[in-house]
């Protein structure tokens, strides 16, 4: 996997047609694909629609789709225009309560009955990221180190030597992305899951990220963890030409 391949990601609250003009910059750099996250605000999925009308064989992602906020039946609905074979459907539990490990599986299985799209979890936990190695086609991680990527994957391939695990970087590519870099990482320290699981795996947020500085030379040990690594650009705005120009400059470290 030292070749994995390496892919951009960007929130839904976006828009769809902001979405659409990175998507074209995504493509045109040569990217694998554009994972747009679903989020209060933020529809990945008109996102992707918007996406996949302007793109050709770019790979469409949702990081993720909360449970508790779309059905199954709802996100089948949203997506029965998209191209199935360019398609990853990424779900997670979200805030749900409740027996959270078999909704998810049920959510699986039907999703499964209804597309013929890539299916991938939202794992943290070790019982999360097993039923996403045997039930889903693979698993979304964030926010670990190298290290702790690579024990998780070996861990996934031994529930199912075929599970697919794309792994979540937020990356900044410049000085101007590295504010809102820094405060994203002390946002998730906060949150009692991703706090415990830091503790868990004795490592913090800040060793998780890529940084201008050492994107380069830290790359390579994350693209070989994982099969695909989604560089959540970090950027100094929201305009359409800033996601761009990391496009270009993330085409250029995933070549070296």
């Amino acid at each position: 996997m030292s070749h994995a391949l390496v892919s951009i990601g960007v929130a839904g609250t976006l828009g769809p047609d902001a979405i659409a003009r990175i998507a074209v910059g995504v493509e045109d750099a040569g990217l694998h694909a554009l994972w747009v996250n679903d989020t209060p605000g933020g529809d990945a999925l008109a996102g992707l629609r918007a996406a996949a009308a302007v793109t050709g064989r770019l790979t469409l992602g949702t990081g993720v789709v909360p449970l508790d906020r779309r059905t199954p039946e709802q996100i089948l609905a949203a997506v029965a225009d998209l191209p199935a074979d360019r398609l990853v459907l990424g779900i997670g539990s979200g805030q749900a309560s409740g027996p959270v490990l078999a909704a998810t599986r049920d959510a699986v299985h039907t999703l499964r009955e209804g597309t013929t799209a890539r299916i991938v979890v939202g794992a943290l936990g070790p019982k999360m990221r097993a039923l996403a190695a045997s039930d889903a086609d693979g698993m979304l991680l964030n926010w670990l180190t190298p290290d702790a990527a690579a024990a998780q994957t070996a861990q996934a391939h031994a529930v199912s030597p075929s599970a697919y695990v794309a792994l979540y970087v937020r990356t900044a590519l410049d000085d101007g992305g590295m504010p809102r870099l820094r405060a994203e990482a002390g946002r998730y320290a906060t949150f009692p899951k991703y706090a415990a699981n830091f503790a868990r795996l004795g490592i913090a947020a800040d060793d998780t990220v890529l940084t201008p500085d050492d994107a380069a030379d830290r790359l390579p040990a994350y693209r070989a963890a994982v099969d695909e690594v989604v560089l959540r650009a970090m950027t100094a705005s929201d305009d359409v030409a800033a996601y761009v120009r990391f496009a270009d400059r993330a085409a250029e470290l995933a070549a070296v």
